[in-house]
């Protein structure tokens, strides 16, 4: 793809895949709650969380508070190893992408909306993350996807025009957030695809 320099890389639904309805069920079953209130009061609160405005025992304790659950001490931290868990699975064919594209010579980064908590289980498990020239960990920078602010400090960091840098997101809606401050964009449907884009 010429003239770039830089691709950005979301992680969850690109990288990382997202929940599986196993891993869902799993935090269903460890809150007491029933799925759609559950999903309701999850989303609902997760921008703070992930943006590091609350930690993750002020996130539960606002998620449980609206379903009328008891928190305590054991809950919060079993609810918190099993988001964890839910939002840990790597998709390796993207990751071995990630390899081959800084073979290249490629510069990469990488723009998250994480938690603190799992921010630390990537950076503790994944050593595939030191191929990351910059690292956007909302819980970090203080912003979240699609907040434009995220994308402008990915591009100071990164150090080159915005225009020779290329987002990549599952979401349609932070893609097109990112081409706002220039970034070129991709809605991410496969490895295949990206694969084909940037080599082709």
């Amino acid at each position: 793809m010429s003239a770039v320099r830089a691709v950005l890389f979301d992680m969850f639904g690109v990288i990382a895949r997202l929940q599986s309805p196993a891993s869902q069920a799993v935090l269903e079953r460890t809150a007491g709650a029933d799925r759609e209130a559950f999903w309701a009061a999850y989303w609902s609160r997760r921008a703070p969380y992930d943006r590091g405005d609350v930690s993750g025992p002020a996130y539960w304790k606002g998620v449980c508070d609206a379903l009328d659950i008891p928190l305590d001490e054991r809950l919060t931290a079993e609810l918190i190893a099993a988001d964890v868990a839910s939002w840990s699975e790597v998709d390796q064919e993207c990751v071995d992408l990630l390899g081959a594209l800084a073979g290249q010579g490629l510069t990469l980064g990488l723009l998250s909306n994480i938690p603190e908590e799992l921010a630390v289980r990537y950076e503790t498990y994944e050593p595939w993350l030191n191929l990351f020239a910059v690292v956007g960990f909302s819980c970090r920078i203080g912003s979240a996807k699609p907040e434009l602010a995220s994308y402008a400090w990915c591009v100071r960091e990164l150090g080159l025009p915005a225009g020779e840098i290329l987002f990549v997101d599952d979401r349609t809606d932070n893609v097109v957030a990112a081409r706002e401050l220039g970034l070129r964009g991709h809605v991410f449907t496969s490895t295949g695809a990206l694969a084909a884009l940037l080599t082709g």
